[in-house]
């Protein structure tokens, strides 16, 4: 081989060997270029599935969160409005207790029989030599005493009669819209059958009974 030959024989092996390298180079950075390639995508879709993930277990907790607070709403709501119906049932109840003591107490016969009552336990038990009065509605004091009148004019029981003469005087007062209530002159005792007193004796009693049977029936 001549030395021209062996020099392009140097030069064809050094081509052939940097085109060589410089495939295999090529091939490395392509090989390193998918690879980058493939693992960023795979970081993005992991990234994403990720997100997603977490996106979704925000919006559950966030709407069992709401339903939580939906559910507690509507309960407090359902316990108020029970309790506002309790409350103004009760309210009803006792408006309606107390009308009806108040019609009883100023009906004249039922007024003329308790200060009969009245008149006769105090002069037994508190009267005595003492004075009394009587406090009756003024508005019905005159359909009172001519009860009373006819009454004793009627009756074989002349106690009564003796009693209210001696011992026991009517007065009108505006402070008694029903029934009546007795006090002994300059002493601080009193008997109160007001209407207002019977009212809160009677819901004192049946109030609580009353509750129960509402609590009893869910209401």
């Amino acid at each position: 081989m001549t030395e021209p030959d062996v020099k392009s024989s140097g030069v064809k092996e050094l081509i052939d060997r940097i085109r060589d390298e410089g495939v295999q180079s090529a091939r490395a950075e392509a090989d390193r270029i998918i690879s980058d390639a493939k693992a960023q995508a795979a970081r993005i879709v992991a990234d994403a599935r990720a997100e997603a993930t977490a996106t979704k277990r925000e919006a559950q907790a966030a709407m069992e969160r709401e339903q939580t607070a939906t559910i507690e709403a509507l309960r407090i709501a359902a316990r108020d409005t029970g309790l506002e119906l309790r409350s103004a049932i009760l309210s009803a109840f006792e408006e309606h207790v107390r009308r009806l003591v108040t019609d009883v107490t100023t009906d004249g016969s039922v007024l003329r029989d308790m200060i009969l009552v009245l008149a006769g336990r105090a002069a037994e038990d508190f009267i005595n030599d003492k004075e009394a009065a009587i406090l009756i509605p003024s508005r019905l004091a005159d359909e009172v005493s001519e009860e009373l009148d006819e009454f004793l004019r009627q009756s074989a029981v002349a106690f009564s009669g003796d009693v209210l003469r001696k011992g026991v005087e009517l007065i009108p007062s505006n402070a008694v819209q029903g029934g009546a209530r007795i006090r002994l002159v300059g002493e601080d005792l009193e008997i109160d059958l007001s209407d207002e007193a019977l009212s809160e004796m009677m819901l004192k009693l049946l109030l609580p009974r009353y509750r129960k049977i509402l609590v009893e029936a869910g209401q």
